[in-house]
């Protein structure tokens, strides 16, 4: 058979697909929906009492900020690493603002021991942290993972592990907003390591939520998609 005729056979019977749009037109949208409901969480939950002061803290909105940026970059490079073609260097986008993030709290550590020695350092049990997380990370999480399902699977260790980054650096910002827990290394371990937590079992499972459909699936599909 000629090159032409196979060609030929293999798009007889194929459905005209849309193109997805820029990474970065999917993450914003993204961003927006997640951000309104992680507000409405916050709103329910109300303010911590001392909101004022901390927003006038340039450590605590350069930690909240951190965060924010980390989600948002981490919800594009997921978008990216679903689409055929991209540098392979958009994946890690995030990286810059995970370590400023995490550096924040690393430096806020340091001055807790300086100031308190190994008092400063303690770590009490805080079991709150990673089930609110993940509470509020849910609602973004799901939403990321239909729209990243519309990609091609070609990197789903990544992929999901840059959506669950994405949802939950978003749901642990969103948390500081009204958990008054502001020792550092508190902050450290129960909520950046929830994040971390969650980050990599999502990455383990890639494999089996993001995969090729199957002949039969495929086929299927095309079946019921509008002519």
């Amino acid at each position: 058979m000629r090159t032409e005729e196979l060609i030929a056979t293999l798009t007889e019977n194929c459905s005209p697909v849309r193109p997805l749009a820029h990474p970065e037109w999917r993450a914003v949208p993204w961003f927006a929906i997640s951000l309104g409901y992680v507000a409405a969480v916050v709103a329910a939950m109300g303010l911590r009492l001392d909101i004022s002061t901390k927003l006038a803290d340039w450590r605590f909105l350069a930690e909240v900020g951190a965060a924010l940026a980390t989600s948002m970059m981490a919800a594009a490079s997921a978008f990216c690493a679903g689409c055929p073609g991209r540098p392979v260097w958009e994946r890690f986008a995030p990286v810059p603002f995970l370590a400023l993030w995490l550096a924040s709290l690393g430096i806020e550590c340091w001055r807790d021991w300086l100031a308190s020695g190994g008092a400063g350092l303690a770590i009490r049990p805080d079991l709150m942290c990673l089930p609110v997380i993940l509470a509020i990370s849910i609602v973004p999480g799901v939403l990321i993972l239909i729209m990243i399902r519309r990609g091609a699977p070609i990197a789903p260790i990544s992929t999901m592990g840059l959506a669950a980054l994405a949802a939950a650096a978003l749901g642990a910002a969103g948390l500081r907003l009204f958990h008054t827990e502001d020792a550092s290394i508190m902050v450290l371990v129960w909520q950046f390591g929830s994040v971390a937590l969650l980050t990599g079992l999502e990455a383990i499972f890639g494999r089996r939520i993001l995969r090729w459909p199957t002949l039969q699936e495929a086929l299927a599909a095309d079946r019921h998609s509008p002519r």
